[in-house]
């Protein structure tokens, strides 16, 4: 492994085992996780970062576990992340690195959400907003692999958001088509802040196999609509379930 990927490896993982012990971070459902070998792990995505996902890779690769998180584009360019890539395994889309991880029993992390979910204000907390994609199921469908879906605590209290930046996406976009996005944390404006540290707890549901018990056709959009609809309902059904 080249000097680079280790460095950025290192700083990636000591990063996010530092914010597991900021968030006391803690996972319910592991059960669900260890019943199935390949899947795919589909979850609500926390703003402005998937925090809890993060912390839950990290923990599993501590652990021997290694799973692969669908990554935004834009990610290429930040060179932390760059020389992470492999040795983290982050991955782009339905590549041939997805199909050989599912076939080896490994895990595929996607947020259908992403800016949709992660860039709103403050009075828009922890609602499920997948915006009608259906890619993540599509891909268990074509691999044959069940669903596992996944929700968290605590993410949209990490910062106060003062705009919704998918409102100013066409005005001001950023490099790699994010929308623009200020938040609060206890020292001032995102990224400056760190997070409140609030606590974070990851919470799996049952394996979700409906897709793969019903002759469903890849290209029927309303097929794939209804089932896309009722896994959001399971990842809605965590967050509400949330301690207030």
């Amino acid at each position: 492994m080249a000097v680079r990927a280790v460095v950025a490896t290192q700083w990636w993982t000591r990063s996010w085992e530092f914010r597991r012990l900021w968030h006391r971070y803690r996972v319910e459902g592991m059960e669900h996780f260890h019943a199935v070998g390949g899947a795919v792990i589909v979850g609500y995505h926390g703003r402005p970062v998937a925090h809890d996902l993060c912390m839950l890779q990290v923990g599993l690769l501590r652990e021997g576990v290694r799973t692969h998180a669908v990554m935004h584009e834009v990610a290429k360019t930040l060179p932390v992340v760059r020389h992470a890539l492999g040795p983290m395994g982050f991955v782009f889309g339905d590549g041939p690195e997805v199909a050989a991880a599912l076939a080896e029993g490994r895990k595929i992390i996607v947020t259908p959400g992403g800016t949709r979910e992660s860039a709103r204000r403050h009075d828009v907390r922890y609602r499920v907003d997948w915006g009608g994609r259906t890619g993540w199921l599509r891909l268990a469908l074509k691999h044959r692999v069940p669903v596992l879906p996944v929700g968290a605590w605590g993410v949209d209290d990490t910062y106060v958001g003062l705009v919704n930046g998918n409102d100013y996406m066409d005005k001001f976009k950023l490099p790699g088509g994010l929308p623009p996005w200020l938040g609060v944390g206890p020292l001032g404006l995102w990224p400056f802040s760190p997070p409140f540290p609030v606590q974070i707890t990851s919470v799996f549901a049952p394996p979700y196999t409906r897709h793969l018990d019903t002759a469903v056709d890849p290209g029927d959009k309303r097929a794939l609509g209804e089932l896309a609809r009722e896994v959001e309902g399971i990842v809605q059904g965590i967050l509400d379930r949330r301690p207030r």
